[in-house]
C-alpha cells in the first residue's frame, strides 16, 4: 500500500467495544492493582499511584481479559494476571523514564523529577515484585512461565536498544528485533496468558500470542511516528523525545537513508553526537514529511495490525473477537 492509498484507508478507529466488554473485569482488576501497590513505606503507594492512575488505557491488562473472554473464560483466572500485566508494564515505564531523561509520562511530570532517580527505580522493582506475586496466585504455571520470560525478554530489549543508541547505521531488522522485544512481546504474553488462563487450546494460544506480537508491533511503530506527527497535549509526552534523545526509530531511519549525504552531517550532529537547538526538531520533523519516512513506518504498522487480524481467525467469532480487531485498526489510526 503506498502512502497515499494508506492515508485514504486509514479511518479513525476506537476502542469503545473492548471498554465498554471488560468494564466490569476492569473494575476487578483495578481493585487488585490498588491493593497490591500499598506498602507501609509511603513513597511506593505515592509514586506507583502517580503514574498507575495518570489515565493511561490499560490496554494490556484489558487485552489479557480479551484474550480469556474470547477463549471461553466464564470465572475470574485472568484478573490477577491481568493486574500482573499491568505492574509489568508500569515497572518498564519508571526504568525507561530514569535511563531516557524523560520530563513528560501520561502527561504528567516523570515521577523520577519528582521522587528521584533512585525511588523510581526502586519502586519499579517493588511492582516486578507484586506482579511475580500474583502470577503466583493465578495458580497457572504455564502463564507464570509466559509472563516471566517476557520480564527477562523485555529487559534484553532494553538493553539492546541502549548498546545500540544514536546509531545511526541501525538496520531494519534489528531495530524491528528491539521493538519486537521491548514493546510486543508484552501484549504477545499478555494475549497468550490471557488465552491459557481460560483453558484454550494450543492452537488458540499461539493464535493470541501471534495476535499479541503484531498488535504490540503496530502500536509502537505507530508511536515511532507520532513522535514526529503528533502534538505534546495529545500524546501524553513531549512531541520530539525520540529526536531530543537521539533515538534512532524508524521514521528517523527512513528519512536518514532517504536523505543520504545531502543531510548527513545534519543526523550525525543531532542524534550521533546529540548537538542540538530548539530548530533542529522542526527541521527533522520536515524532513521525515518530505521523504514519506512517517507514512512508510504507518505502512508497515498496518501490515502488523492486519497480521494480527488474521491471527483471530481461529478464534470464536462475535463481540470480543469484533473489539480486538478494531483494536488492531485502533493501533495505526490512533492520535496518541
Amino acid at each position: 500500500m503506498d502512502a497515499v492509498n494508506a492515508a485514504v484507508a486509514r479511518k479513525p478507529a476506537s476502542v469503545d467495544l473492548l471498554v465498554d466488554l471488560g468494564t466490569a473485569d476492569m473494575e476487578g482488576v483495578n481493585a487488585l492493582i490498588s491493593a497490591r501497590m500499598q506498602s507501609p513505606v509511603a513513597v511506593i503507594p505515592a509514586l506507583a499511584d502517580h503514574l498507575i492512575n495518570a489515565g493511561g488505557k490499560r490496554l494490556r491488562p484489558l487485552l489479557t481479559v480479551a484474550s480469556a473472554r474470547l477463549a471461553g473464560a466464564t470465572n475470574d483466572a485472568c484478573l490477577k494476571l491481568a493486574a500482573s500485566v499491568e505492574f509489568i508494564h508500569t515497572a518498564t515505564l519508571l526504568h525507561d523514564d530514569v535511563i531516557d531523561s524523560s520530563q513528560l509520562r501520561r502527561g504528567k511530570v516523570a515521577a523520577h523529577l519528582i521522587w528521584g532517580a533512585p525511588s523510581s527505580v526502586l519502586v519499579g522493582d517493588y511492582l516486578f515484585a507484586r506482579a511475580f506475586e500474583l502470577m503466583v496466585e493465578a495458580g497457572s504455571l504455564r502463564a507464570l512461565d509466559i509472563l516471566a520470560k517476557a520480564a527477562g525478554v523485555i529487559s534484553e530489549g532494553e538493553v539492546l536498544q541502549l548498546t545500540r543508541a544514536h546509531d545511526l547505521n541501525l538496520s531494519k531488522d534489528i531495530y524491528l528485533e528491539i521493538i519486537r522485544a521491548k514493546t510486543a512481546e508484552l501484549f504477545a504474553a499478555a494475549a497468550e496468558a490471557g488465552a491459557v488462563s481460560a483453558g484454550a487450546s494450543e492452537e488458540q494460544q499461539r493464535a493470541m500470542r501471534t495476535y499479541g506480537m503484531n498488535l504490540g508491533l503496530a502500536f509502537q511503530l505507530s508511536d515511532d511516528a507520532l513522535d514526529y506527527g503528533g502534538a505534546t497535549e495529545d500524546l501524553g509526552k513531549n512531541a520530539g523525545d525520540d529526536f531530543r534523545e537521539g533515538k534512532a526509530t524508524l521514521p528517523l531511519l527512513l528519512a536518514i537513508a532517504a536523505t543520504g549525504a545531502q543531510e548527513a552531517a545534519f543526523w550525525e550532529r543531532t542524534i550521533g553526537r546529540r548537538e542540538q537547538d530548539e530548530s533542529d526538531f522542526l527541521r527533522a520533523r520536515e524532513l521525515i514529511r518530505l521523504t514519506g519516512a512517517g507514512e512508510a513506518t504507518l505502512d508497515l504498522a498496518a501490515e502488523f495490525a492486519e497480521e494480527a487480524k488474521a491471527a483471530l481467525g481461529v478464534m470464536p467469532t462475535g463481540d470480543w473477537r469484533r473489539a480486538l480487531e478494531e483494536l488492531a485498526d485502533f493501533a495505526v489510526t490512533r492520535s496518541a
